[in-house]
């Protein structure tokens, strides 16, 4: 089910500020990425056919937020890669709403509320040949996870729907997600933040486009984004010509939709 209204991006503006203020009081840095970035480039806020909202913070940053909203109970609740939860399997985390529910289309249908992706932005080395080792190196973990988590879906390839049905014939002992989630932490801080000359986040999906010089990404810098101010990159162009190239242009009419993929989704029931 593709499902999009004012009222799902209401409530995630709403949580998109309350991240913005938590992070300005603790002293955080994060920044917009991806279709978030562009939305606020060239629309001031969201893409108008699209419906969620991407981070990013420096891993010292990113693991600082674990640390203090992790195991906290409130409307905004912090998920992370090293949760206890048996059914979360993202290298990422997810600051969730818990006054609406989620259920995306994935094997595992986690039941959650809608979300705000929070990407870690780690050092990728000071050389192309650095960073293009490192990552391919967690890509091939990060492949290895998603064929167990992810769902058969309309439309993917016929090869990539049966690696994901032959991987799900691995027993768990054997291919456990927990151990590959943390292996894939261990492996993305091979270089740090502050010393490398390239960064980016290792699970973005426009791949080794999101790798970039750090003096892009720069400074956090405030954007309008429907009519809040918020912190994206630095160099917003060089960013986005990097990962879409002539961002400025609007695709073909039949590209302009969602690709998030619900089963249900509630804005007035909590998932807890």
């Amino acid at each position: 089910m593709k499902f999009s209204s004012p009222e799902l991006k209401s409530k995630l503006l709403e949580m998109f500020k309350w991240f913005h203020d938590f992070c300005v009081k603790n002293n955080l840095k994060y920044y917009m990425l991806a279709g978030t970035m562009l939305g606020a480039a060239r629309h001031e806020g969201f893409i108008p056919w699209d419906d969620d909202i991407d981070v990013g913070m420096p891993r010292e940053d990113y693991e600082k937020l674990e640390q203090i909203l992790v195991g906290k109970q409130d409307k905004y609740i912090l998920e992370t890669p090293n949760s206890d939860s048996k059914d979360f399997f993202y290298p990422i985390s997810k600051l969730y709403d818990t006054t609406t529910t989620l259920i995306e289309n994935t094997k595992c249908k986690i039941k959650r509320g809608i979300y705000i992706d929070i990407f870690p932005l780690d050092g990728m080395g000071s050389t192309e040949n650095e960073s293009k080792q490192i990552y391919s190196k967690v890509k091939r973990k990060h492949n290895l996870l998603l064929t167990r988590t992810t769902g058969i879906r309309k439309g993917r390839s016929f090869l990539k729907n049966a690696a994901v049905v032959c991987a799900r014939l691995i027993p768990g002992f054997i291919l456990n997600k927990k151990k590959i989630l943390k292996n894939l932490s261990y492996i993305s801080k091979t270089y740090n933040y502050d010393n490398s000359s390239l960064c980016g986040t290792f699970f973005g999906a426009y791949g080794f486009k999101e790798i970039i010089n750090k003096d892009v990404i720069g400074k956090p810098t405030i954007y309008k984004f429907e009519g809040l101010d918020v912190y994206g990159v630095e160099n917003a162009n060089e960013y986005l010509t990097s990962v879409y190239g002539d961002w400025r242009k609007l695709p073909p009419k039949e590209k302009r939709v969602s690709h998030h993929d619900f089963i249900d989704c509630d804005l007035s029931k909590p998932f807890i």
